[in-house]
């Protein structure tokens, strides 16, 4: 797999850097720090990015998320963490889950001087694309249901999901037949200990016995669906079933006509692509 190296982005004024946080299980991350001027002391919202593909395929180092976590970072000036987890069908899921929260426990202790200096604690953001949407929810419902080891409780202000990656052992009446048979026997490779098949409330976030969406932690809610992906009917779906679980906090979906699964981060210099990158900093900025 093709990977990028951390380090100077000239054209962004960008610096990256690896980390391992858990030399057991080699779990790492990517630190991204915009340009900071002399001793600035202003602190910047955090995210905290978990990339896609399908929990089989991708890394943080991967030329189109590094590209995208580092053009995120240059426009709205945020410190990221960009995620790497543990990859099926070699490590099957709960890995990369378990990956995933490791990782964001360590990003919220201010492990890393470009954390404890830079970020700031009371803006945290998760953001995930595709398999990595579908971590985010999971990740969010874990911090609202047991909450994150810090000496200072961190505030996770909100939540993105691109194109996220779920499924059920019902087909959507929207969804595509095929693509949904499909779907469900990946998943069975990527979890073969799932409980209920594809009704496992980490698959299917609106499965009878999955906590309660009320549960997830944030204030703002971000779904973003491509109309030619077949996995777009959850997301607005899923939107529904969090307003009618009683969630507190602002919902959004937006949806994009003519694109498939990831186009964003495959062609991040088309039209459409600009769109999407300009509704997530305006979200990080709250707008």
């Amino acid at each position: 797999m093709e990977t990028v190296p951390a380090g100077f982005d000239a054209d962004t004024g960008v610096a990256s850097e690896d980390v391992v946080i858990d030399v057991a299980t080699g779990a790492t991350v990517r630190l991204y720090l915009p340009p900071v001027q002399g001793a600035a002391t202003t602190k910047l919202p955090i995210v905290v990015f978990f990339h896609g593909g399908y929990f089989i395929v991708g890394s943080a180092g991967e030329p189109m998320y590094h590209r995208y976590v580092n053009s995120l970072v240059a426009r709205e000036r945020v410190v990221a963490v960009s995620v790497d987890y543990r990859l099926a069908p070699e490590h099957p899921l709960l890995a990369a889950y378990d990956d995933s929260w490791a990782a964001l426990k360590w990003a919220v202790s201010g492990a890393d001087p470009w954390l404890s200096d830079h970020g700031d604690l009371g803006r945290v953001f998760l953001v995930g694309v595709s398999a990595g949407g579908n971590i985010v929810h999971n990740m969010a419902v874990s911090v609202g249901v047991s909450g994150l080891p810090a000496a200072e409780p961190p505030r996770i202000e909100g939540v993105i999901l691109l194109h996220p990656s779920f499924s059920g052992e019902q087909k959507m009446e929207a969804e595509e037949g095929e693509f949904w048979r499909a779907n469900n026997n990946r998943w069975a490779v990527i979890f073969p200990s799932a409980t209920g098949g594809a009704d496992d409330p980490r698959i299917n976030p609106m499965a009878a016995g999955a906590p309660s969406l009320s549960k997830l932690v944030g204030q703002r809610l971000l779904v973003w669906t491509a109309s030619l992906d077949p996995r777009a009917p959850r997301g607005p779906a899923y939107c529904e079933a969090v307003r009618a679980s009683g969630w507190r906090g602002k919902v959004e979906w937006f949806e994009t006509e003519g694109e498939g699964h990831g186009f964003f981060v495959l062609n991040p210099g088309s039209h459409k692509s600009g769109e999407v990158m300009d509704r997530v900093v305006a979200f990080l900025a709250d707008l």
